[in-house]
């Protein structure tokens, strides 16, 4: 064998068992054995076994109940079913349940080697890729983050700290940061990186449901509960929950929430049954919660059990050295889905959305490079200053003292007309409706300016704003 396994055999025969443990000892694997389901699946809990033999039917639970349970709990155990009774609709039942194969006895130890050999492959293959798409998960997470400003380095480090723990983490920053692109992150960068990913809005639903979205109800619990339904505090089991806005939760639901941080236990809306979870909480915000708490719109305790590792996530305006990478990562991108072959971006353009406030942040950024790439003609060029909006060029004198550079209502009638013509492609009669002037006077007004045509505009325009 390619190496040693750990194996479980459960069989209710003291004979069975004592054949098949024999078998894969000299094959050179470890192996238990147990007389009952219930003693198997108590050797499961305190042992992890690569591979589960089982009888299918033993006083009390059954195979199938060893191969539900083991398939539910660890599913990367790999189970094959034995029985001394040939039943096909047994069979079909064992397979669709996730048997690796289903066994007549008696079997031969040539049998049980085949079978041994393939099942540990197959499993160890399933382990290969599940590890290889967690690889992948993590490095597509850390790739969606980027920056090298000082700010996003020590914000890396953060998150590099906190990942491998279970602590809670609180994210803030305004909107449009990638908050939640972090919270991914850690996620997935994290032992729990494997189990579930499960978010909830906390300002996407109304007060008197959101407690049954985060904890579940029972059937009849209230009007148009026809079924009972599991929260995401029971779906994130053994992973992660986001509790995205966590500002916006209604005060009186806080304090539940603090009870299932605090005790990792909840019941469902009209239940009264405790149900423990094992799950990471990463909340995010874009409020001061500390101001809240001053309010009294949140409460402190719970603020104080969120705020564990804080990680403050800087607006784009504050790693201004950023901005230039993000342009060509984003025009790759969208070039890339919309088929258009742009080739990037003119100096003058990256200049003036350099300059610009970013109220939006990245998400904003992203927006406008799309905006900016579909709206492209399909050929080959560079994008332009022409290709963003206005307010985007006089955004960036905002930042210039009036003493400074003071833009005359001269210097903003050229640039309106600047845009008018990029937008109509020189079209003077389509230029002259969009400005609400005549054509006679818009004919005027280029000549005063010298513009000839919208690719010398755009020279114009660079003047204006610079």
């Amino acid at each position: 064998m390619p190496y040693s396994a750990r194996i479980l055999v459960i069989d209710d025969d003291n004979l069975i068992n004592e054949f098949l443990k024999e078998a894969l000892i000299r094959l050179g694997h470890s192996v238990d054995t147990a007389n009952s389901a219930e003693e198997g699946l108590r050797y499961t809990r305190e042992h992890s076994y690569d591979l589960v033999f089982s009888d299918v039917k033993m006083p009390g639970a059954s195979g199938l109940e060893v191969l539900k349970q083991v398939r539910e709990r660890f599913p990367d155990t790999m189970v094959i079913l034995l029985t001394a009774f040939g039943d096909v609709n047994m069979a079909v039942e064992a397979m669709k349940a996730g048997a690796f194969e289903f066994m007549l006895k008696p079997c031969s130890p040539e049998d049980i080697a085949m079978v041994t050999q393939r099942a540990l492959e197959f499993g160890r293959m399933k382990t290969e890729n599940a590890h290889h798409r967690r690889d992948q998960k993590q490095r597509a997470a850390r790739e969606s983050i980027l920056g090298s400003a000082p700010k996003m380095r020590e914000l890396f480090d953060m998150m590099e700290a906190a990942a491998p723990h279970n602590s809670t983490v609180l994210i803030s920053g305004e909107s449009g940061t990638g908050k939640e692109l972090i919270a991914r992150s850690i996620h997935f960068n994290s032992p729990r990186g494997e189990g579930p990913w499960v978010s909830i809005n906390c300002a996407a639903f109304p007060e008197q449901l959101i407690e049954s979205e985060l904890f579940g109800h029972e059937k009849g619990a209230f009007t148009g509960a026809v079924k009972t339904t599991r929260g995401r505090f029971e779906v994130a089991d053994g992973g992660t929950l986001l509790l995205d806005e966590i500002g916006e939760m209604p005060i009186s639901l806080q304090a539940k929430l603090l009870r299932v941080l605090q005790n990792r236990v909840f019941e469902r809306v009209g239940s009264s049954e405790s149900i423990v979870t094992d799950v990471r909480i990463v909340a995010t915000t874009n409020r001061d919660l500390e101001a809240e708490v001053a309010k009294g719109t949140f409460r402190a305790d719970l603020f104080y059990r969120l705020n564990v590792i804080h990680i403050k996530v800087p607006p784009l305006r504050q790693r201004r050295e950023d901005i230039p990478g993000l342009l060509d990562h984003f025009i790759g991108h969208f070039a890339e889905v919309t088929h258009k072959p742009i080739k990037g971006i003119e100096d003058s353009a990256v200049r003036m959305l350099t300059e610009y406030g970013w109220p939006g942040n990245v998400r904003e950024l992203a927006n406008s490079i799309e905006r900016a790439v579909v709206l492209r003609k399909a050929d080959n060029s560079k994008l332009r200053r022409g290709d963003f909006p206005l307010s985007m060029a006089l955004g960036g004198t905002s930042r210039r003292k009036l003493s400074d550079n003071v833009m005359s209502l001269k210097e903003m009638e050229k640039i309106m007309i600047v845009r008018a013509l990029e937008e109509t492609g020189g079209n003077r009669r389509q230029t002259a409706d969009l400005l609400g002037i005549a054509e006679r006077t818009l004919r005027n007004k280029i000549n005063d300016y010298k513009l000839k045509n919208p690719s010398e505009s755009e020279e114009v325009l660079e003047e204006v704003v610079d």
